[in-house]
């Protein structure tokens, strides 16, 4: 697998994520239109644990709060009030962090690592499984992130390549 490429998409990724609520209020960021399942706050909340989840796979210890899980992780669901999420600002600050240290995991990853054979015929190895989750996990959000935007009556952030 070709890591530093891997990296480069998962930033631009983030880069379009943020981009996609920088011009949004707290209070927007938790709006969420009928047929439309996830808002901005969960959305970002949920690659900031996908990122831990990832790093703890890598060997990294958690540092997320506990309640993340229930909060952010797969098959959470989220909330139209602003109670029980942090702000705006804080929650670009986790994302920062996670991707920081994700990065950095990533980076510094050996051959043997990343050709960790694991126990799922979905992702045999541990590179089948970074590619899902770093790579089309993180895109397919930051499409959903620019649907919801679009619910809320905002424009395109930009275009995300």
């Amino acid at each position: 697998m070709m890591i530093a490429e891997l990296v480069r998409t998962f930033d631009t990724t983030l880069k379009f994520m943020e981009l996609s609520v920088a011009d949004l209020s707290d209070e927007q960021m938790v709006e969420q239109p009928v047929g439309v399942p996830n808002h901005g706050m969960w959305t970002l909340g949920h690659m900031t644990f996908s990122c831990q989840g990832v790093a703890v796979e890598l060997g990294v210890p958690p540092w997320l709060p506990d309640h993340w899980e229930t909060t952010f992780g797969y098959g959470s669901t989220p909330s139209s009030t602003r109670s029980g999420y942090p702000s705006k600002g804080e929650m670009l600050a986790y994302l920062a962090d996670a991707k920081h240290r994700l990065r950095e995991t990533l980076v510094g990853a050996d051959e043997r690592v990343l050709n960790q054979s694991l126990a799922d015929p979905t992702f045999p190895t541990m590179r089948h499984l970074l590619m899902q989750v770093v790579g089309a996990h993180s895109a397919y959000h930051a499409g959903q992130l620019s649907v919801w935007r679009r619910a809320i009556g905002k424009e395109s952030a930009g275009v995300f390549i």
